[in-house]
């Protein structure tokens, strides 16, 4: 993708075009990891004192990297989180972006700033994500200090404008898909159960209720789930085992094993 530099007549309008672009990719990107995958190459094409980039997530009170450009992110952001501070974790609790110039001598995060300039990485620019769903940063990492000029922000703030949209527009489409595919599953177990009732009302004469209640007692005998019970007994035929049919069968057993303990007895030479 070629964008337009700050000494091209028209930039401004020409940025704008490009962001468009932009726009549509990530509009068509898919789902929610193809979408933060997109997020992270655009940023190291649009954003020109961008080194690496990686994304920031907080879900159920946990802060991960589930992407990342390079490794040095995860080091970095191993950082941040053991000490409790930094741009990143700013910018993702805050819903502000932070820009480290230098974090040499950046008195915000006097503990963080020194192990990640000894990592390599001088200067950060972390952008928040609006999105629904768990909160999550955009976070662009550079080797050199003072990296990310006016430009480089505006394209930032652009840039975390479209992605925020596209990851929102991405986690409901996901959501929509989870829900359609939950009515399939639930759909396709009713028709199971409902073929597993159908051949113990015909085989034992009996209720679709009473044939749904055996179906559950073996499910609870079993410890496993209805549908299981219904699909074993529609592949193999075989009569599921409940609570009752067990203990008929060990009943069963102890009684033919007293029977032939008597007969053994009675064959034995001597016996009355």
């Amino acid at each position: 993708m070629t964008l337009a530099s700050p000494d091209d007549d028209g930039f401004p309008s020409a940025l704008m075009v490009n962001f468009a672009s932009i726009g549509r990719a990530l509009s068509a990107a898919g789902t929610v990891e193809d979408t933060l995958a997109l997020i992270l190459s655009l940023a190291e094409i649009v954003i020109e004192g961008c080194d690496y980039a990686g994304i920031f997530v907080f879900d159920e009170g946990i802060v991960t990297t589930p992407l990342h450009t390079d490794p040095i992110v995860i080091q970095i952001d191993a950082l941040q989180r053991s000490h409790g501070e930094g741009p990143c974790l700013d910018a993702l609790t805050q819903n502000e972006t932070f820009y480290a110039e230098d974090l040499a001598d950046d008195s915000r995060w006097p503990y963080f700033g020194p192990p990640a300039t000894q990592a390599g990485i001088r200067s950060i620019l972390a952008l928040p994500l609006v999105a629904a769903g768990p909160p999550a940063a955009l976070n662009l990492y550079a080797k050199l200090p003072r990296a990310f000029g006016a430009i480089d922000r505006a394209r930032g703030d652009l840039l975390a404008a479209f992605a925020g949209v596209a990851l929102h527009a991405a986690r409901l489409h996901q959501h929509d898909e989870r829900i359609v595919a939950n009515l399939h599953d639930a759909l396709a177990s009713r028709e199971i159960i409902g073929q597993a009732q159908g051949i113990l009302m015909e085989r034992e004469r009996i209720t679709a209720e009473q044939a749904f209640e055996v179906l559950r007692r073996a499910s609870q005998h079993l410890n496993v789930k209805l549908r299981e019970v219904a699909q074993a007994l529609v592949d193999t035929g075989e009569d599921p085992e409940t609570e009752t049919k067990a203990a008929e069968a060990a009943s069963y057993g102890e009684s033919a094993a007293r029977t032939a303990d008597t007969t053994t007895a009675l064959a034995q030479p001597g016996t009355a």
